[in-house]
């Protein structure tokens, strides 16, 4: 006898509603932070166009390929597989990706929320300091006036030393996150994304802006799009495969999730693009909000993962408005950073609601709450647990903490497992019928999509697992 799922029972009030979240869903960190930091660090352009061509050929396939089995669902990722599974009469074991993707979301909610503390906590210096400038009646001096580059830059440091403080922020942001979460799809998840993408938008085109006008805008775009395709080596292309899977939050069943609380029919293939085109669009404004403050600065593009809490407050410094652009930079990272959180909680809230028949807010608080206490061992592998190697016996984690073993291993082995499963499931097993029927796309663009999920996708997640778990075969 086959496991039946229960519906959630809620849903999006209109289209755009669903894709405000699911934008909101995909743009977060690895857009703000993380993409602008791998752009630095591979060269920029050649990394760039690679970036692009991979989000298209290879994400938004996904991308529409996780909002039809949410649509045919209309339950939780586990239930919403296993009912497409049904109707093409194939294998209800498919079902395991969509719990692949749950625990990864579970997963991943608790460690990004402390990182997301990070950014709450800088928003709080950023905008102490904004008014103490206003106060000294300099509203438009530069940011964190009086203190040397080494104080800055020593912050981070001193914020990982305080176990409290991590603590704090994590508590407040998991918190927040929670909050949103429970309260339902239309009354928290879609009222959220409905205030805080337009905010979202106007802090981001408004900073591209200030970036244009203080900094080296020239500069930046010559770095982002002029292609030096002697840096595209294998290392720099498999990043940028993965980053355009990372970034459009692939692999965790949340577009299956948000996919399922669509009621109405619509053209799910112009709903997948649109999706793509803005995450990927934000990406590339991220790298022009960024780039333009660092080169006018002369700080190292390729700084790293310490661009943005090392490096950016000192350029903020020297610039004029400082200390509001730093404000609004970390308020606009904030933003992002809730958006995306509620995504990957509301995955195994979901889960709960359709497989266990747990109400929303028991199933929130039991996944939240949980997430906040993974989240605690994660932000105490930085000072009193900086220690402990989780999975010190393999090798590719001898040398990580317990975040990023988390991460790590996420990022490594769930999520292209389960985008692996998407495509070879949606490439060979769906019923073409109930393809053609729900996605709205015409022969030609579904022929196209059909093809790159059954053939391109595959090959494609298969390189990046094999070389996240054996780098050496990229020689790195």
């Amino acid at each position: 006898m086959v496991a039946t799922s229960q519906t959630t029972g809620e849903g999006w009030s209109s289209r755009s509603a669903f894709i405000l979240a699911a934008v909101g869903a995909a743009v977060g960190l690895g857009n703000i932070w993380r993409f602008p930091t791998l752009a630095g660090e591979s060269g920029g352009g050649a990394f760039v166009i690679f970036y692009i061509a991979c989000v298209f050929l290879l994400g938004l396939p996904l991308v529409l390929a996780e909002i039809f089995i949410g649509r045919v669902g209309q339950t939780d990722a586990v239930g919403s597989i296993r009912k497409v599974s049904q109707e093409s009469k194939a294998s209800p074991s498919w079902s395991i990706f969509g719990g692949v993707g749950a625990i990864a979301a579970f997963l991943i909610v608790s460690f990004y929320s402390v990182v997301a503390g990070w950014v709450l906590y800088y928003a709080g210096v950023m905008g102490l300091d904004l008014i103490q400038a206003i106060g000294a009646g300099e509203p438009f001096r530069g940011a964190l006036a009086g203190e040397s580059q080494e104080q800055i830059q020593q912050r981070l440091g001193d914020m990982f030393a305080s176990p409290s403080l991590l603590l704090a922020m994590h508590f407040a942001f998991m918190g927040l996150t929670l909050y949103i979460v429970a309260r339902g799809v239309s009354s928290g998840i879609e009222k959220a994304a409905t205030y805080l993408m337009p905010m979202f938008f106007v802090l981001l085109v408004g900073l591209v802006i200030y970036g244009a006008i203080e900094g080296e805008i020239g500069d930046a775009m010559a770095f982002l799009f002029t292609p030096d395709w002697s840096k595209l080596t294998p290392q720099v292309m498999n990043s940028a495969l993965g980053q355009a899977l990372f970034s459009l939050s692939l692999g965790v069943a949340g577009l299956i999730t948000y996919g399922s609380y669509i009621k109405e029919k619509s053209n799910l293939g112009s709903t997948a693009a649109m999706i793509a085109v803005a995450d990927t669009s934000v990406a590339l404004l991220a790298g022009l909000m960024i780039f333009p403050i660092v080169f006018a600065v002369g700080l190292d593009p390729a700084a790293g993962p310490t661009l943005v809490f090392q490096t950016l407050p000192f350029a903020f410094q020297t610039m004029p408005g400082g200390a509001l652009f730093g404000f609004l930079f970390f308020v606009l990272i904030l933003v992002a950073a809730v958006t995306s959180s509620i995504s990957l909680l509301e995955v195994p809230t979901a889960w709960g609601i359709g497989e266990r028949g747990w109400s929303r807010t028991k199933s929130a608080l039991i996944f939240g709450i949980g997430a906040f206490l993974i989240g605690i061992l994660c932000l105490l592998g930085y000072n009193v647990l900086s220690d402990v190697r989780p999975l010190g016996f393999w090798s590719l984690f001898e040398n990580t903490d317990i975040l990023d073993t988390v991460d790590g291993f996420t990022g490594k082995v769930m999520l292209p497992v389960g985008a692996l499963l998407t495509s070879l499931f949606i490439g060979w097993k769906a019923d073409t019928n109930l393809l053609r029927t729900t996605t709205g796309l015409s022969p030609l663009a579904f022929n196209i999509w059909r093809f790159l999920l059954a053939w391109l996708c595959p090959l494609a997640v298969t390189v990046i697992l094999v070389t996240g778990l054996f780098p050496s075969i990229l020689g790195s």
